[in-house]
């Protein structure tokens, strides 16, 4: 039987853990921990996002601002409003939530803020920290809680087949490279890989991130692999993901369902991610 990794629990458990820790110590530092998240335009999803987010910092007690800014700002107004946070004191993570319109850089916007305020572990530094493994830097918050997870059910990485479908800056490439550092040996796949399914099936962790709903089906995993599905794709009505959960439950030894699997953890990371910024300042 299939062991489904519970996210949603795992997040408590670090927002409890994270409450009690800053209850300690802001007396010490004067203040609070700080998240500013910008919004631009209307995207409705990212509207969901951010008022998860928010609501996160409430749980652990942290002070937030929600930024709301138009959708036909100019790039350099953005970059303006970004260098103000970056200055402010009672901030200590900025978040700018993708996507942006395409009339602007979103790399540029990312290189804009502050290094030691990038919770979402975007900025050019430090995804160079990630690379080399240097932990001063900040991890992108999805592979970050994926990590988390296989530390929390002790799935060991050591010398293991992992395959990732999906090769983007956000999850896909930083999880290759986390993977990697941890000792497992990995392939790098997308929607249009060749025989995607020959090399699913010679996999012993699988993460599918691509965004196809429901992409990869129980006769591409071999029994007792460990299968993490980021997808979030909304199918009549109903939230899916990139496996087909129900055909691969029976043979996975552990599986994060959706939704309740690795949105939570995404969510948990960015404020683990915070009160690091913020304990920096002890």
């Amino acid at each position: 039987m299939g062991k489904i990794i519970d996210g949603k629990a795992l997040s408590q458990k670090i927002f409890e853990n994270i409450k009690e820790e800053h209850d300690k110590i802001k007396e010490k530092i004067g203040r609070s921990a700080g998240l500013a998240v910008i919004i631009v335009g209307e995207n409705a999803a990212s509207q969901v996002y951010v008022r998860n987010k928010i609501r996160a910092c409430e749980k652990v007690g942290f002070y937030s601002e929600n930024i709301k800014l138009p959708e036909n700002i100019t790039q350099k107004e953005l970059l303006c409003e970004i260098r103000k946070l970056n200055e402010d004191k009672k901030i200590d993570g900025i978040l700018v939530q993708l996507p942006l319109p395409k009339h602007i850089d979103e790399l540029k916007v990312i290189n804009e803020i502050a290094s030691s305020k990038d919770v979402d572990g975007f900025h050019t530094e430090n995804i160079g920290k990630m690379m080399i493994g240097d932990k001063t830097g900040f991890l992108p918050c999805t592979p970050y809680g994926i990590m988390q997870m296989f530390e929390e059910y002790g799935i060991e990485l050591l010398g293991k087949d992992a395959v990732i479908v999906g090769r983007s800056n956000i999850v896909g490439k930083p999880l290759a490279l986390l993977l990697i550092q941890s000792g497992a040996t990995v392939q790098v796949c997308n929607s249009k890989t060749k025989n995607l399914s020959k090399k699913l099936q010679k996999a012993d962790i699988v993460v599918a991130a691509v965004g196809v709903p429901k992409l990869i089906k129980g006769k591409d995993i071999k029994d007792n692999a460990v299968v993490i599905d980021v997808g979030i794709n909304r199918v009549d009505g109903k939230l899916c993901g990139d496996v087909n959960f129900d055909e691969i439950f029976e043979k996975a030894s552990f599986i994060t369902p959706v939704p309740g699997g690795v949105g939570p953890m995404t969510i948990a990371s960015l404020i683990k991610n915070t009160f690091k910024s913020y304990k920096s300042k002890l």
